[in-house]
């Protein structure tokens, strides 16, 4: 598969030694290519969690090598990692991870802003961002002002906010009811067509058939993988 965005290839995770020692992942080999979408599921603790945060810098492997936008990220230093987790990815947490003394915009185009954008045109991203979650009229408020499900999608609109290349979303509908959450999925597809490229974790089987793919792990290795054969219905729209 040409044009690969992700690439990680015999990637393995070892936390712990001795009796204490868990393997997270064994031998991994996964590739996600410009415009493509893959889900990742599996039972908890079969390293789906540990699989994103590598695929996203935000961890080293044991054994193996990632590379994100053809660079291996084992050759990088940390300000150069730095930027690629500023610029090329954009992250999704199950914890939303919002500074509390910041409005909605403000933590949207904080990333952009410590990577050197002009707060007006950072601003700028961030408004468009918000309003593709349904959040148009929100940009003034702070966290402890939005409900659960407002927060998650503030923390949909920071990831996915400027040129992002690859997006990670952990659980990104955990929060959200069943009509949101779909919309979200769509937004995820519509940047996956636009160029850029997904790697979502999830349990829901209903989500992840919005997947291109379905990578699913078991005990830190890969199981099985599975093609999305259509699209499913749409339940709702930010419109």
């Amino acid at each position: 598969m040409s044009d690969l965005v992700l690439k990680m290839r015999r990637v393995g995770k070892t936390h712990g030694r001795g009796a204490q020692r868990v393997d997270a992942l064994v031998d991994v080999d996964i590739d996600v290519a410009k415009g493509e979408f893959v889900a990742i599921t599996g039972r908890s603790g079969s390293g789906k969690t540990t699989l994103l945060n590598l695929a996203g810098a935000l961890d080293e492997p044991t054994t193996g090598n990632v590379w994100v936008d053809g660079r291996d990220l084992g050759d990088l230093s940390n300000p150069d990692l730095a930027r690629i987790r500023r610029t090329t990815v954009g992250y999704v947490f199950q914890q939303f991870n919002l500074l509390a003394a910041l409005t909605a915009a403000e933590n949207v185009s904080l990333p952009l802003e410590l990577d050197g954008m002009r707060v007006g045109e950072a601003r700028g991203f961030a408004s468009t961002a918000l309003a593709e979650v349904g959040l148009e009229d929100m940009d003034g408020r702070y966290p402890d002002e939005l409900s659960g499900g407002e927060q998650q999608r503030v923390a949909i609109a920071r990831g996915l906010v400027g040129p992002r290349r690859l997006l990670l979303a952990d659980e990104p509908t955990g929060a959200l009811d069943e009509m949101t959450g779909e919309s979200i999925l769509k937004l995820l597809r519509d940047r996956c067509e636009q160029g850029a490229s997904a790697l979502m974790v999830t349990h829901e089987p209903a989500f992840a058939a919005w997947a291109d793919r379905v990578v699913r792990l078991r005990d830190g290795q890969i199981e099985e993988i599975s093609v999305r054969s259509e699209m499913p219905p749409v339940a709702g729209s930010f419109s």
